[in-house]
């Protein structure tokens, strides 16, 4: 039987790429090949559960995409290269190309990849998908108190607003103390102190320039799912975002204490942890279809001054990625996302308890400046750390 899934309003309301997640394993007591085929068996039994990766993305008649559940089937690729991971130069992820190093690598979405390590290892699958996107209908009557999504973006050609990624370690140390720093008389969490810490920099970049702007932005990736269904282990699969953002004056960036830009970061946070702000969004949205519109710092938030957003992907269990064969020796996000605005991604590290791999996705001068600047917090990922 073949039946349509739609995608659901949310999805609409921000940036079409998937951020992907790429890890790199060495097969223990087995052979590539032997690997491979326990990979692929794993995953075509997880399609089983969740069938909409088998389908295929179509347009219905009033234009919006939907998910034809046909069961066409996944691509499965390999590709060989003889080359070590120890060769690789991992803090720039833009010149890797994901393949089948002496180490295997694989491309894959979270929740799927976590059941086909149950299934590859023969127990009982721990995440089971609801595709009920009713949970996301809007209300009737609508109401309509979201203002803050615009059209998507338009390239850009200037060399100087090229993002270019990077990727980094902060030890566990390193963050305590920066969220001592940066609570104040307030303990604020990791995530908001670090965005804070970030932000500053950014804004320090900025001052040097001959013609500084007189502004800046942060966004902040929040998940609604937990909001909307008020169940602690909902599974319901989809993306259910929202990218709250706050402006300052660059001044006020670079001259108050982190412990002031955290408050600023704290407060915007709030107006969006709340099931009424998603409630808001997706009647928004609903007005909207079938317009396509994202988050307005994605698509305009650079134009007077530096913007970038943080989102977090520090809830995946990235040492819990064992298909049999042992734990990630590596793992980060790769996500180029189109926007005009910078993006950053914290995730939990591969190697240490407590320690983050950071992606950064920002315009050379102000990583530059960070990587001078913060030096003792952001580390450049390299063979040392990795163990390898």
């Amino acid at each position: 039987m073949i039946v349509g899934l739609f995608v659901s309003t949310q999805p609409m309301g921000e940036a079409a790429e998937q951020a992907r997640d790429c890890d790199f394993h060495k097969p223990r007591n087995m052979t590539n090949s032997m690997a491979h085929e326990t990979l692929k068996t794993a995953l075509a039994e997880t399609l089983v559960s969740y069938y909409a990766f088998a389908g295929e993305i179509v347009t219905n008649p009033t234009g919006e995409p939907e998910i034809l559940c046909n069961n066409r089937g996944v691509d499965f690729m390999e590709a060989g290269a003889d080359v070590d991971l120890r060769e690789l130069n991992l803090y720039d992820p833009d010149e890797i190309v994901g393949c089948t190093f002496d180490s295997g690598c694989i491309l894959h979405e979270h929740a799927p990849c976590i059941v086909g390590r149950d299934l590859s290892v023969r127990v009982p699958i721990s995440c089971v998908p609801s595709f009920r996107r009713s949970l996301l209908n809007p209300r009737r009557p609508l109401v309509t108190r979201c203002t803050y999504l615009s059209r998507p973006p338009q390239e850009t050609t200037n060399p100087d607003s090229i993002l270019v990624s990077r990727l980094y370690y902060i030890k566990a140390d390193a963050l305590d103390d920066l969220q001592a720093l940066a609570s104040g008389s307030k303990r604020r969490t990791k995530l908001e102190s670090f965005s804070a810490f970030l932000w500053k920099l950014v804004a320090k970049h900025a001052a040097t320039d001959p013609v500084p702007s007189k502004n800046s932005k942060l966004g902040i990736v929040v998940d609604g799912r937990r909001r909307l269904m008020e169940q602690e282990n909902n599974t319901y699969f989809g993306n259910v975002l929202s990218i709250p953002f706050g402006g300052q004056m660059i001044d006020d960036l670079v001259n108050k204490p982190l412990s002031w830009v955290t408050e600023v970061v704290h407060r915007f946070l709030e107006t969006a942890v709340t099931k009424e702000h998603f409630l808001n969004l997706i009647d928004w949205v609903e007005t909207r279809r079938p317009t396509p519109t994202v988050s307005r710092i994605y698509s305009t938030g650079s134009e007077d001054g530096p913007a970038f957003v943080v989102s977090s992907g520090r809830s995946f269990p990235v040492t819990q990625v064992n298909f049999g064969w042992g734990s990630p020796v590596f793992g980060s996000y790769h996500f180029p996302w189109g926007g005009n605005a910078g993006y950053v991604m914290p995730m939990p590290s591969s190697v240490e308890d407590g320690d983050w791999m950071v992606y950064l996705h920002l315009t050379k001068g102000p990583l530059k400046f960070i990587e001078e600047e913060a030096s003792q917090v952001l580390k450049p990922i390299d063979n040392n750390y990795l163990k390898i």
